[in-house]
């Protein structure tokens, strides 16, 4: 790999670059010299709605990431440590919900929550939660299965109680996975869009809603650009301090793999299985079961009718809806294979060239995470200010929205594919080069070898992102082709019965084609391994 042609990393990084650069770096630049201004800041500074929409954003924050943690806290040492009839199925519940749009989420809560508290916070804290549960589970569940058992075992026989073992023993060695789970949900409720959106009302809002309100309802630039970085700014401080505290709460505490679970054994065991398989399993399942039901309620009672008039543009002859929802579903799967098609591709030269670089690599790494570290709601709203004058008028070009999806799932495509690189054995090249390949033959050959299944898997969290992208749209959007979860926010926002149940119709084929896509190629994945 050291003998591989000077020109060949930056050809590899050169493609990632231009597209970090032009459709990422130029708009957010762009929107900050337009809009942040000494005048903008201090007029947003001292407005008291910037404050409540700061309190309210932070507090609901804090609460869903509190409520996360301890309703996950039960399946993941559940799921960890036990082998039940079910586990399977539960696991890949939970991992389906995380990876619905956050709109589908939204409307799930609204059909399940009567109608007194489907809006609120209420409804705001349960979608997060739900949503959110898998992130507690995976991460923390991965190190609770490496505490040693023998430990907790030995403090059980000196006479500690369930949980004072639990207190002394195991929370201090998951105390880093607590923190990480907490920042990852802290960071997405923060930066709420699509659940708040629907669900927040005219009276709740967080800093991004807001930031979307005074773009596009209000037209202040310098208000939205003002609160974006005040968004990025607690952003940062988040993840700094959790980092922190983990390198604090970090010790060596002997933890090693034990993929081994055992059944329950004992009858408080079983118990405790049973009833939280069953309480997590109705969390997950509840919601989305009320979906269908909504979708076929009518103010008659149930029908097909909502499923059977989704390809009506009319709500009664002669008054036009404005939507047609079946052609939305056209329009997000051909916005997920264009934006899909760019993120895989642009992600994986991006990875393989942080991988193969010698010098330069960190600071790619990084300008490659940014995005995530951005809003979509900004990267789209930087793309509308941007791209809206001659010779860069791109606004109606029908494929600036996949290139506005592809840049919030090209971070992902990243962190997927590079773990993979990472781990060739350099033995293998080595061995290449000796049988006569030359340098850039035998790299080729080993890294393409082990390309397939990362890449394919990345597929399918890109398409599973574009699906549900929620933020970036709002802005780029155009009236007749309005993807899924904007013709769903346009009907569930609309008085009707019908209108109402078709919103919740296209909310299940959402989920039904996200679900799908990525079990897809997930499966693929592992036939391509």
């Amino acid at each position: 790999m050291n003998r591989l042609p000077r020109w060949f990393v930056p050809a590899l990084a050169a493609g990632p670059a231009v597209v970090l650069v032009v459709f990422y770096a130029w708009p957010f630049a762009t929107l900050l010299a337009r809009g942040l201004s000494a005048a903008a800041l201090a007029d947003t500074m001292a407005d008291g709605l910037t404050w409540r929409v700061a309190w309210f954003t932070l507090w609901q924050a804090v609460a869903s990431t509190v409520l996360t943690l301890l309703v996950g806290i039960a399946p993941a040492y559940v799921m960890a440590r036990y082998h039940f009839v079910g586990r399977r199925a539960l696991d890949g519940l939970l991992a389906a919900v995380f990876v619905l749009p956050t709109v589908v989420m939204a409307a799930a809560m609204m059909a399940v929550l009567p109608t007194s508290l489907d809006r609120g916070v209420v409804a705001i804290l349960a979608a997060h939660v739900t949503f959110n549960l898998a992130v507690v589970v995976r991460t923390v569940g991965a190190v609770l299965a490496t505490v040693p058992r023998d430990r907790e075992a030995a403090a059980a026989t000196l006479g500690a109680a369930p949980w004072r073992v639990f207190v002394t023993v195991t929370l201090p060695a998951i105390r880093p996975a607590l923190l990480a789970a907490a920042a990852i949900v802290f960071v997405f409720t923060f930066t709420s869009f699509g659940v708040v959106r629907l669900l927040g009302g005219v009276h709740r809002s967080t800093i991004e809603v807001e930031i979307w309100r005074q773009a596009t309802q209000f037209g202040d630039i310098g208000s939205a650009a003002t609160l974006t970085v005040i968004q990025l700014v607690v952003v940062a401080c988040a993840v700094g301090v959790t980092v922190v505290l983990q390198r604090r709460g970090s010790r060596s505490l002997g933890l090693r793999v034990d993929a081994t679970r055992r059944r329950p054994a004992f009858p408080r065991q079983r118990a405790l299985v049973v009833v939280t398989a069953l309480l997590t399993a109705a969390v997950v399942v509840t919601p989305l079961v009320a979906l269908v039901e909504r979708s076929l309620r009518t103010s008659d009672g149930h029908s097909l009718h909502a499923w059977r008039t989704l390809g009506s543009t009319e709500i009664r002859p002669g008054i036009s809806l404005g939507i047609d929802p079946l052609a939305s579903l056209g329009v997000s799967l051909r916005t997920m294979l264009a934006a899909t098609a760019i993120a895989v591709v642009v992600g994986t030269l991006a990875a393989v060239a942080i991988a193969t670089a010698r010098r330069g690599a960190r600071v790619l790494d990084t300008a490659m995470m940014l995005p995530v570290a951005t809003s979509a709601i900004t990267i789209g709203f930087g793309m509308l200010i941007t791209f809206d004058v001659p010779p860069v008028d791109w606004r109606a070009e029908p494929w600036l929205v996949p290139v506005g999806h592809a840049l919030v799932a090209i971070p992902f495509v990243v962190r997927t594919v590079l773990p993979v690189l990472r781990g060739i054995d350099q033995r293998r090249l080595e061995a290449a080069a000796t049988l006569g390949a030359s340098p850039l033959r035998a790299w080729a050959t080993v890294v393409s070898s082990h390309l397939r299944r990362p890449v394919i898997a990345a597929a399918g969290l890109s398409a599973a992102i574009s699906l549900g992208e929620f933020g970036a749209t709002s802005f780029l959007s155009r009236t007749g082709r309005q993807t899924m979860p904007i013709a769903i926010e346009q009907l569930l926002g609309r008085p009707g019965a019908v209108l109402q149940a078709q919103g919740y119709a296209l909310s299940v084929i959402l989920a039904v084609a996200t679900i799908a896509v990525v079990m897809a190629l997930d499966v693929t994945a592992r036939r391509a391994s």
